[in-house]
């Protein structure tokens, strides 16, 4: 891979608390979307270090051009399917298309299917790769739900599966281990990027609280409501706020399943619905947190001023508008450190190494202050 993204992987290391292979000592997922995850309920206290650009050349250095596709030899010549839960889905787009380059540069044969948010089709795609023999796969579920089912067709055609991204239930990971599955999964802790959202509203110079009623009224845009990502950004976004001691008041809770569209629409009625009495706008991603900027725009309400906005994923568009002052803030889910730990947990399986079912990747906060230094990684 390029030299840039071969420093951000240590950049991002740096600047997350962690990038590690935990066992299955924590279970969190993506939506970051999936499982159940009652357990994840620590909170990170550590304060990132600042991404500077001094940082960006420093890991940069003496770094070559094949200096990503170390300890992916085993992938070599070898055939991956991958499977993405849709390819429309922003985050997701990011996270294929450097997985792809990724395992391409190790020399690996790359078939990558869009499962068109349909568990059937997936299923379908799934059963194709087994009869083909891949080596490996690498799924992001459509459902969370579907794991076990998918984990035991691929354990009896003896192809490892490496899960990302929408985390299976806790119980299903320990059954990997307890079975001797060859079977793990790589994904961030949805609840950590929660707890950010909510960090970010007590860092504001009101808390959230614009009218000085002392509560702070809020909506959130949901993505799915049974997809673990879902339920823990929404979660742990307002437990931040109570556990300060903030009063808070939920005007609305809307499902947006990912999407800009209905991030627009569904924060416009809010705004029609509440008025003036909307102080802060969750979203779960940054999809629906662009739309709801647009919403908040269009009712002639201003960020900062009257009303705050975050969103988690650190798309370009929601990088921009942070720094505009449009958004107040999102959150880096690392699709660069998963997608890279993916692949290495996929060569240790193909190369028959021992390996751990729970691969976390830390969540970063992202503000005006450091929204920029992101912003340049990516690009």
């Amino acid at each position: 891979m390029k030299k840039k993204l071969v420093g951000l992987l240590l950049c991002v290391a740096m600047v997350s608390t962690a990038l590690a292979g935990c066992g299955n000592s924590k279970s969190s997922n993506e939506t970051s979307d999936t499982g159940t995850q009652e357990e994840a309920t620590e909170e990170p206290t550590e304060e990132e270090p600042e991404v500077t650009e001094e940082v960006l050349e420093e890991t940069n250095a003496d770094q070559d051009d094949t200096a990503g596709t170390a300890g992916l030899e085993n992938l070599s010549g070898k055939n991956v399917g991958v499977c993405i839960y849709k390819f429309d889905d922003n985050f997701m787009t990011l996270y294929r298309t450097y997985l792809d380059g990724v395992l391409k540069d190790a020399g690996a044969e790359v078939s990558i299917m869009d499962g068109k948010n349909d568990q059937t089709e997936q299923a379908n795609q799934i059963d194709n790769f087994i009869t083909q023999g891949v080596d490996v796969l690498i799924i992001n579920l459509v459902q969370s739900s579907a794991a076990e089912q998918i984990a035991d067709k691929c354990a009896a055609a003896n192809i490892p599966a490496v899960f990302i991204n929408r985390e299976p239930e806790k119980t299903e990971q320990e059954r990997w281990e307890s079975e001797g599955i060859k079977a793990a999964y790589v994904g961030a802790d949805a609840s950590q990027s929660g707890t950010f959202q909510g960090e970010m509203i007590l860092e504001t110079e009101n808390k959230g609280d614009f009218n000085g009623d002392g509560k702070v009224s809020y909506v959130m845009i949901q993505g799915d409501p049974e997809n673990i990502d879902a339920q823990l950004r929404t979660e742990y976004s307002v437990k931040a706020l109570t556990d300060a001691g903030i009063e808070v008041a939920e005007l609305d809770k809307q499902r947006g399943d990912w999407d800009q569209t209905k991030g627009q629409e569904l924060t416009a009625n809010a705004l029609t619905a509440h008025g003036d009495d909307v102080e802060v706008v969750f979203c779960n991603n940054d999809a629906m947190a662009l739309g709801a900027a647009q919403a908040i725009e269009a009712a002639g309400r201003t960020i900062g001023e009257d009303i705050y906005l975050v969103g988690v994923d650190a798309l370009t568009d929601a990088l921009e508008k942070v720094l505009s002052g449009e958004m107040t803030g999102t959150v880096f889910n690392d699709h660069i450190g998963q997608a890279s730990q993916a692949a290495e947990v996929a060569a240790m399986m193909v190369g028959q190494e021992d390996t751990d079912v729970y691969y976390g990747v830390d969540y970063v906060k992202v503000t005006k202050d450091n929204a920029q230094d992101i912003l340049d990684i990516l690009k």
